[in-house]
């Protein structure tokens, strides 16, 4: 597998779920890390998240239930990770409920503030 196929997956699968989030990235920080951006989107997007063995759906909630029981240090990404979920079509019931899930390995601090962050992102959308 090349990596300009790993970086054409992953822009293509970025833009779908987070859209600019490449041009986002390089303003932020390709001046104190060049190549940056390109290598989150060939990476994880690129080369982890196109593997297709599960659905688009499934992996970010998977993903949301990792952050959140990591605890509130995760919190932009958890934020990024549900409005990527729900740009897939996962409900806010799914959302919240995979959330809820992370209380017995994350513990009640890290689900509060996981849910505060889903009922942000929430919010936004209501905006």
């Amino acid at each position: 597998m090349s990596a300009d196929s790993a970086y054409e997956r992953g822009k293509a699968l970025s833009e779908q779920v987070n859209p600019g989030m490449e041009d986002a990235l390089a303003a932020r920080y390709d001046a104190l890390v060049p190549g940056l951006s390109r290598m989150v989107v060939e990476v994880p997007y690129g080369t982890f998240y196109t593997r297709g063995v599960v659905d688009e759906k499934t992996r970010l909630l998977a993903t949301i239930a990792a952050l959140a029981a990591m605890g509130g240090q995760t919190r932009p990404q958890v934020k990024v990770n549900i409005a990527s979920a729900r740009a897939v079509g996962a409900s806010r019931e799914e959302v919240c409920e995979i959330i809820y899930q992370m209380t017995l390995y994350g513990g009640f601090p890290a689900m509060i503030n996981a849910m505060n962050a889903a009922i942000e992102v929430f919010e936004a959308e209501d905006e």
